[in-house]
């Protein structure tokens, strides 16, 4: 039977941490799901601990190839998936407790839709992060991309992840499905993950991403949020005069 989810664990060096990954799908409730393992030639036990997995579940499939970093092997992962539906989770993280699978695929069968997303729970956040979002929301804050999961047809309208953002292309990928009118998506209130703090991501600047965040947003978002948000971001210096000259006008 084809598996419903696919979860794919990129994986470097990570020994003492996956099998608190794996163990929390394992023990999931909703057994229909496959675990993708894309490791990048990994130099200590990985690999090996992966495919003791792999031997005692077949639904454990390990990858062992160089990469180009954690996108390139979440884009490998995501041509390698069987799943109708993609999540990434993180070599340090772990599913928030043995019912997400089954809550996630109860929402999907009484209410389909292209990208579904909830929360994680971190210490780095003090406690659960963050919420339903909003295009203003989008633009200060990133969706953490261990709490969405993804149609796998999603990758056929927004390509896969940007690899020239070494730290933020699930960012970069966000508002692009986030804004698509074609791409349907929902917010639902669960705790998806445990979040670690010290992931690749939330230790290491993207300087290539910032200097591309707004033109990204700009691009994407017209039309989608508010006309003054977008214009503040648009033309911040122009703006400001107006409201100024604005507030002027309506003193006298």
């Amino acid at each position: 039977m084809q598996p419903f989810f696919s979860i794919i664990i990129p994986t470097y060096s990570v020994e003492s941490f996956l099998p608190m990954a794996v163990d929390s799908i394992l023990k999931q409730s909703f057994n229909r799901f496959e675990i993708v393992i894309m490791d990048g030639l990994s130099n200590d036990n990985t690999v090996s601990i992966a495919e003791d997995y792999s031997k005692s579940d077949t639904r454990v499939r390990v990858f062992s190839d160089k990469d180009n970093g954690i996108y390139d092997a979440m884009n490998m992962g995501i041509k390698k998936a069987k799943g109708e539906y993609l999540f990434f989770l993180g070599s340090d993280d772990t599913l928030y407790n043995a019912s997400v699978l089954k809550s996630i695929y109860n929402s999907f069968i009484n209410k389909p839709v292209d990208v579904l997303y909830g929360n994680v729970y971190s210490d780095r956040f003090n406690g659960i992060y963050d919420g339903i979002f909003n295009g203003e929301k989008l633009f200060y804050k990133n969706i953490c991309h261990q709490s969405i999961f993804f149609k796998k047809t999603v990758f056929d309208k927004t390509g896969f992840f940007d690899l020239k953002y070494k730290a933020h292309a699930d960012y970069d990928h966000n508002i692009k499905w986030f804004f698509d009118n074609k791409i349907k998506h929902r917010f639902e209130n669960i705790i998806i993950a445990n979040y670690a703090d010290g992931g690749f991501s939330s230790v290491n600047g993207d300087p290539v991403f910032a200097k591309d965040k707004k033109r990204l947003f700009l691009k994407n978002a017209f039309g989608k949020v508010p006309f003054e948000f977008y214009m503040k971001k648009k033309y911040p210096f122009l703006t400001s005069k107006i409201i100024k000259l604005k507030n002027q006008f309506w003193k006298n």
